[in-house]
């Protein structure tokens, strides 16, 4: 699968979502940025991957039901969504391309939005898969058959996920959880690296980390080039990459209306704003 081809998809379901020139969105931390990535969107559109957190929500509490809950659901739209299905294709090939599928014995997903991949990898490549939990709990399921998670002996994990930003769940919950099961997690895979560091978290903790692709100046360019956003959002998008925090802080104070306008607007933007203001985040 081509990386434009990709490039296109994300853009197409709106998995990337760049704001318009002069208008950054208001993160729940009280920050602002140029851009949203939910790469869950890739399901095919945003509609059908809410569609499918909602099930996931309706059945994680049954830790043992849940993952033969889902894989129906996923198989189905993996047979019927175009994009949905080139993405598993590209990833699988992504997959034997860079890591030794012989060397791995099961896949694994973290709650939630990695089961939208992990557990199809694990079926095409023919590897029990590891369901974690966010408690580090764990499942596995292997020849349509769940149990809970005992020790696994030394063997071999590759952890499949939607993106990796700082890592934080891979070292909070992810490693530790296949660790607590005598697990070894040798590699991950993910759609996209927004490039905050989670890679070299994961090299310190032997984990090779690898990415179909990265949010950096290439994706940018190839954006531009495909017609997805503008020359004023390029470069609004490179200046936030080199610097975020001081370049959201030159554009607060070249524009000191956004920060007006956004303690006026509904009360999701009054309230990020106001947590802007009291962090004294561009201050």
């Amino acid at each position: 699968m081509s990386n434009e081809k990709l490039i296109n998809w994300l853009f197409e379901t709106n998995a990337v979502r760049v704001c318009p020139e002069g208008e950054p969105f208001w993160y729940t931390s009280g920050t602002i940025g140029p851009y949203y990535i939910n790469t869950h969107f890739l399901y095919g559109s945003q509609d059908k991957a809410l569609g499918l957190l909602e099930k996931i929500d309706a059945e994680k509490a049954n830790k043992l039901r849940c993952p033969e809950r889902l894989l129906p659901a996923v198989e189905a739209n993996y047979a019927s969504d175009m994009i949905y299905k080139g993405l598993i294709d590209g990833m699988l090939d992504f997959i034997k391309g860079n890591v030794n599928v012989e060397e791995i014995d099961f896949v694994s997903g973290g709650e939630r939005r990695d089961w939208f991949f992990s557990l199809l990898v694990a079926k095409f490549l023919e590897k029990p898969h590891i369901t974690i939990y966010k408690d580090l709990s764990a499942v596995i399921t292997e020849n349509g058959e769940t149990r809970t998670a005992e020790s696994i002996c030394g063997a071999r994990v590759l952890h499949v996920a939607d993106l990796i930003t700082e890592a934080s769940s891979y070292e909070r919950a992810w490693i530790p959880a296949i660790k607590k099961i005598c697990g070894l997690m040798t590699a991950s895979i993910v759609v996209i690296d927004r490039m905050q560091g989670g890679a070299e978290l994961l090299e310190k903790n032997d984990v090779c980390s690898f990415a179909m692709v990265s949010i950096n100046k290439d994706f940018f360019n190839k954006a531009l080039k495909l017609g997805h956003i503008t020359k004023g959002q390029y470069d609004m998008l490179l200046e936030y990459t080199a610097d975020p925090r001081e370049s959201m802080r030159s554009f607060i104070k070249e524009h000191p209306e956004f920060l007006e306008n956004a303690l006026k607007a509904d009360s999701r933007t009054r309230e990020r704003a106001q947590r802007c203001i009291d962090k004294g985040i561009y201050e």
